[in-house]
């Protein structure tokens, strides 16, 4: 299993991560450690969490190509190891290239999956081939965090126009009087601010932006929402990882980041005031929060944008699913059957360990129709998963 950068689960084993989600379900049982010595027409079972049915891959060598967001890619890469070291005959490559590469790949018909943490647009889905049909999996749900580089300030409270006004370029220094009136007894320096942002198209900047627009009418009517936009201030960086180094690098820098990025790199977050007017840092919980009281209304297409400013008195304000892309007709059923059986691990026993890793699992309601849609991904007209 390769991917296009390394990463560093802070604190974590692999092999600990393993443990957890193998003890992650009262009776659960984990896909069998050798690879099955048969490929049937359709993929043999076994229990996965909660007992539900997880398909196993063919028999023989079968390399999966995967390219898109790196919100997910530290979860994707301990998955993907860990799958691996299950059916050691599956490897799977993934290029953490960004939500907007995932999507020209998978319209180009270049990998077998795509990743984005911002669901295709009408115009996106209009581009595809003709006759080709596009699946949403979600996969996982993550905060995008404020993160700043100011020795010496180890807390830190933003209300949405502090954030906006930031990102507008309004607010020039730290000890700016709108931030001081939100950090009672703090010390703020008169350290220039540097905002740092995404160079390439990215998921994250969806969900942040669509924060920013939603917050600040200043900001919808000069920049509004995607996965691009034309930033008012600044210097780009690439991935995930390129803003935090960015931040990291430079005094007095603050940029927006996927939750897991702060956490691995130990850069200080802010607190971000919530609908319910309560300073709250970014957190698994909070995102779950966020997640659990707009479930029910997932919807059908699983097309389901950011959760901004989600009632709560412990919801963090800017959550966001990440998503698999998938052909709903496999045109190589090996390929096919690897794949279903890779998401259906993901959707069950691979859920025990987003949390460990700074991400949070999906609401019961959601994971029942992401595993669901996986029974309609066919090749040559019959079901892979029936």
């Amino acid at each position: 299993m390769s991917i296009s950068r390394t990463w560093r689960v802070a604190g974590l084993s692999l092999a600990a991560v393993i443990a957890v989600a193998a003890c992650s379900s009262s009776g659960a049982t984990n896909a069998p450690t050798q690879a099955p010595t048969g490929a049937p027409e359709s993929p043999a079972a076994t229990s996965g969490t909660g007992g539900a049915a997880v398909p196993t891959p063919p028999a023989g060598d079968v390399t999966l190509q995967g390219a898109g967001a790196t919100f997910p890619a530290p979860l994707y890469q301990t998955w993907f190891e860990m799958y691996s070291g299950l059916y050691p005959n599956i490897k799977i490559d993934y290029q953490a290239v960004g939500s907007g590469a995932g999507i020209k790949a998978i319209t180009q018909q270049t990998v077998d999956f795509g990743a984005t943490d911002a669901a295709m647009k009408d115009e996106e889905i209009s581009a595809l081939p003709s006759g080709t049909k596009i699946l949403h999996v979600p996969t996982a749900l993550g905060a995008v965090v404020i993160i700043y580089n100011l020795p010496g300030v180890t807390a830190l409270n933003l209300d949405a126009q502090n954030v906006a006004d930031l990102f507008l370029g309004n607010i020039t220094t730290w000890n700016d009087p709108k931030i001081a009136a939100n950090n009672p007894g703090v010390t703020l320096p008169a350290t220039p601010v540097l905002v740092v942002h995404r160079s390439d198209g990215s998921g994250t900047t969806n969900a942040f932006t669509t924060y920013l627009s939603t917050v600040s009418a200043d900001w919808k009517d000069k920049v509004g929402a995607g996965k691009e936009v034309n930033w008012p201030t600044g210097i780009g960086a690439k991935g995930n990882d390129g803003v935090a180094g960015g931040v990291q690098q430079n005094e007095g820098g603050v940029g927006y980041v996927e939750l897991n990025y702060a956490s691995q790199a130990q850069i200080p977050s802010a607190n971000l005031k919530n609908a319910d007017g309560k300073f709250v840092p970014g957190t698994t919980a909070g995102v779950t929060a966020a997640a659990e009281a707009v479930a029910a209304d997932f919807p059908a297409d699983a097309r389901q944008a950011p959760i901004i400013n989600g009632a709560g008195p412990d919801t963090y304000p800017i959550a966001s699913y990440t998503y698999l892309l998938v052909y709903q007709d496999q045109t190589d059923l090996t390929k096919g059957q690897a794949l279903v059986s890779l998401i259906a691990w993901m959707l069950t026993d691979g859920q025990a360990a987003e949390e460990s890793l700074g991400y949070a699992p999906l609401p019961a309601p959601v994971q029942e129709k992401a595993l669901a849609s996986l029974h309609t991904i066919t090749s040559g007209g019959s079901p892979i998963w029936p």
